[in-house]
């Protein structure tokens, strides 16, 4: 049996239209009407989880999922630049930030690196693998990534290569510890 998972990337916020690393935020009107659009798009899930920051449970309520939330799929700790734009935090660090986007072993002040990150996603699709369903997740970009990295085997640094537009839908099936990238 196949486990097929469709990852929803949340819809906009304005930390996402500043290029900045996100708070706990809400999902701006835009993406809101443009979640509500898509809603009647989605194929049937048996199962349906988000992560439980505010933009992924708001995303996951206008696209009419009942989902259940799991705090795996939480995005990355951006420690103390939560709620900075990138520029600025490279003004203010750019030893730290440059590093960041080096090494994924790297971590922002206080915050996860995208090693454990990736290692966390691993964990989650391990067991998502064993329940042969179909799957229906709204997060986060960086939880996007890290499945779509840990899919296809490529190595960690990797990561930073692969754009994630809000409410996209990236589709992994797996079976006998094995995912394929759909699309």
């Amino acid at each position: 049996m196949t486990a097929r998972l469709i990852l929803i990337s949340h819809a906009s916020t304005e930390a996402l239209r500043q290029s900045a690393f996100p708070a706990d935020e809400s999902i701006d009107d835009k993406g809101r009407i443009r979640a509500v659009a898509l809603a009647t798009h989605l194929p049937h899930a048996d199962r349906c989880w988000t992560s439980p920051e505010l933009r992924t449970r708001q995303t996951a309520d206008a696209l009419q999922l009942n989902a259940d939330v799991d705090p795996v799929l939480r995005d990355c700790d951006y420690g103390d630049w939560a709620g900075l734009s990138f520029d600025n935090v490279m003004v203010r660090d750019p030893e730290a930030a440059s590093a960041w986007l080096r090494d994924p072993a790297a971590t922002p002040p206080g915050g996860d690196s995208i090693l454990s990150l990736m290692q966390r996603v691993a964990g989650w699709l391990a067991w998502q693998i064993t329940l042969h369903e179909r799957t229906i997740i709204v997060t986060h970009p960086s939880i996007i990534r890290a499945a779509i990295v840990h899919a296809i085997e490529a190595t960690p640094k990797t990561f930073f290569c692969i754009d994630i537009t809000p409410l996209s839908m990236t589709r992994l099936s797996g079976a006998d510890g094995r995912w394929n990238l759909r699309a």
